[in-house]
Parts: structure tokens; sequence; C-alpha cells
């Protein structure tokens, strides 16, 4: 089972980064500092967590979802601009989520792909899907079913915080996880 694991999780980096794009040539790329951008929500790294229900490291009075220790509690994967790849920081959290989704065939997810309100509504309704799909594929890779989840875009329709700067839109551009009973 470990193998079949570790061979998923291989094949979805190949997969993702074969779907990188090149950086578009008419508008200045962002310069990477290696340092995430200014307001975003700093993580520290995340480690798997078993989450299956009554095994050690499951809530033990109620549902991994809602307990705050555990990494099914993190609910947002976050973007660069214009970028809809899932980053190494956010790879762990996906994982957890899969095999959640893989443990309990009965889940449903949805996924909402989100965008900063900079770019036309069309490009950024685009980009929202191309975010959601992203983390779907990454999920389905890692055994979880195509029935459990759906993916939508909500382009820059609902944003986490309504300012107008870096700080702002760096919150804004994400993906949002949400299990059946949420929305």
């Amino acid at each position: 089972m470990r193998h079949i694991a570790i061979a998923a999780f291989c094949t979805a980096i190949v997969f993702l980064a074969a779907c990188a794009t090149s950086p578009d040539s008419s508008t200045p790329a962002p310069v990477d500092t290696g340092k995430p951008p200014a307001g975003t929500v700093q993580t520290q790294p995340v480690k798997p967590v078993d989450v299956t229900p009554g095994k050690p490291g499951a809530a033990a009075a109620g549902n991994p979802l809602k307990d705050p220790k555990n990494i099914l509690s993190q609910r947002s994967v976050f973007y660069a601009l214009d970028k809809y790849d899932v980053t190494q920081e956010y790879r762990a959290l996906v994982e957890a989520h899969a095999k959640y989704l893989r443990e309990n065939p009965s889940a449903r997810m949805l996924i909402q792909g989100n965008t900063d309100e900079r770019g036309s509504r069309e490009y950024n309704v685009g980009l929202g899907q191309r975010r959601s799909d992203g983390v779907k594929r990454m999920m389905t890779l890692l055994g979880a079913r195509d029935n459990q989840i759906e993916s939508v875009s909500l382009g820059e329709e609902k944003p986490q915080d309504p300012g107008h700067d870096e700080a702002a839109w760096s919150k804004n551009r994400r993906s949002d996880i949400l299990y059946s009973g949420e929305y």
C-alpha cells in the first residue's frame, strides 16, 4: 500500500510539473525573494497525520475535519500571482484531504478556486477554475474518487480580504476546500 501511495505521489508531481506554464512576456514576472508575498498567511511545515477514524492521530472525541490540531482543519491552498500549481508548501495538506476522501467513500468535497481582483472577469474565472481543477486532479491522482470532488471557480467574487494591495491580494489567490454540509 505504501508503494502505491509513493507511486501516486510521484505521478502527481510529474503531472503537475508538466502542467506548468511559461510566464507571460507581456507582464513582468514577480520577483521570487524566497519569502512569501507580504500578507501571506504563514504556516509551519505540515506533517502528515493519520486521519483514519478511530486510530491515533484522529480526533478522539469527534470529527478530524473540525479538530484545530489536525491538518484537515486547514482548508486553503494559496498561490503566487497568475499561478495555479500546488506548491510544496501545500502538498501535505492536499495529500491529507485526499487520504480522508479515500478512507471515507461517502465524503463529498467542493473546491472553490479564487483570484484577486486584478485581471478581467473572464481571465479570473478561468484562472480560478484552473486552480480548483489542479487541486482536484492532485487528489484524484492520490486515490480520491472523481465523483467525490466538485471543482468550481468563483473568480474574484469571494475575496478573503477586501483590500486593494498586495497583502490583500495574496490572501485572495487561493483554493478553498469545503466538505458536504459546509456549503
